[in-house]
């Protein structure tokens, strides 16, 4: 495990500077990582996404307080659908000439729920939205100077074969299946992004266990054993929120996940192994701990090039792009 000693050392010494897109910025992992990097960087340009005007307007104040040197836009938005999330980047790359970073961690655990526009709400989410905005805002991404990552937190490190019909996988009834071959689209999904972007760091984590709300959309039975499950076990399963965001800035900004043949982009940091197997190769899958996917992983990922899962994902995809914005990206 990567010590908390060391993160905080390195997220201690950020750029003065930062302007950073926080999808899913209003509740759980996303904003309490936000609230870290406006607690580091002394002039951060921030925006974040989300569909609460409440919660939002709490944050705007929190912020406020916590670094009033800070720049704080939220945009309101249900991004599980593909057009509002062109709408978002279209109203920052109409203000801003480059991004540094783009965390992702919209999602839900509710499955069955069909969006507007003719997805499966949860895949919509994880695999369609977050590869909509990492497409739309590359050019931002490519034109920043120093730090240019984005972080997708989900499930990295849980890869697992991909033997569904169709990406959508409204008929995987099996958790763990599920969770393995979401997974695996995600990390698929950042390897087309890193081909098209070199100078670019991708990173795609497993969070732990963290309080992030994400179980809202439960029944009650389901909420009522996950208050159990918090109350009488949650001090050894839980990551405190804190130290949370600390890792996932730290996933965020680090040199070791710097894009592919960048280099350290703090002195001597080591590169972390890429998920091709070699070191900075600019794509990572990262667990809770902040080391990268083992061989196991690595062996689950060179089957699916091998089974030509990669283009089969992105095809996938593709084609829900154009059905319903009648483009790849914005």
């Amino acid at each position: 495990m990567v010590d908390l000693a060391t993160i905080h050392t390195s997220n201690a010494n950020l750029p003065s500077h930062l302007t950073a897109v926080f999808a899913g910025g209003t509740s759980g992992i996303g904003l309490y990582t936000l609230l870290a990097l406006a607690r580091h960087c002394a002039n951060p340009t921030i925006y974040f996404i989300g569909r609460s005007q409440t919660a939002a307007t709490r944050i705007l104040a929190d912020l406020d307080t916590t670094n009033p040197a800070g720049t704080y836009t939220f945009l309101p938005a249900d991004v599980s659908l593909l057009k509002n999330v062109d709408a978002v980047c279209a109203h920052i790359a109409a203000r801003e000439p480059h991004i540094n970073i783009l965390c992702l961690s919209q999602g839900t655990m509710s499955v069955g729920h069909e969006t507007a526009e003719g997805m499966h709400a949860a895949a919509s989410l994880v695999l369609h939205s977050r590869a909509r905005f990492t497409l739309n805002l590359l050019p931002l991404l490519r034109a920043a100077p120093g730090l240019r990552r984005v972080l997708s937190v989900f499930t990295g490190t849980k890869e697992g074969p991909l033997t569904a019909v169709e990406l959508q996988m409204r008929g995987v009834t099996n958790p763990l299946k599920a969770r393995g071959q979401a997974a695996s689209a995600v990390t698929l999904l950042m390897e087309e992004a890193g081909r098209r972007a070199p100078e670019v760091g991708l990173v795609h984590t497993y969070p732990g266990f963290v309080k992030s709300g994400i179980g809202r959309d439960f029944g009650v039975v389901a909420k009522g054993v996950g208050w159990v499950v918090e109350r009488v076990l949650g001090k050894w399963l839980y990551v405190p929120v804190g130290e949370s965001g600390e890792r996932n800035l730290w996933l965020c900004t680090s040199g070791r996940f710097a894009a592919a043949g960048a280099g350290g982009e703090e002195k001597g940091v080591a590169a972390a192994v890429g998920t091709d197997g070699s070191v900075g190769s600019g794509v990572y899958t990262v667990d809770e701990k902040g080391e990268s996917g083992g061989e196991a992983v690595l062996q689950v990922l060179r089957d699916l090039w091998a089974q030509n899962k990669d283009a089969w994902v992105w095809e996938e995809v593709r084609k829900e792009f154009l059905r319903i914005t009648g483009k790849e990206s914005m």
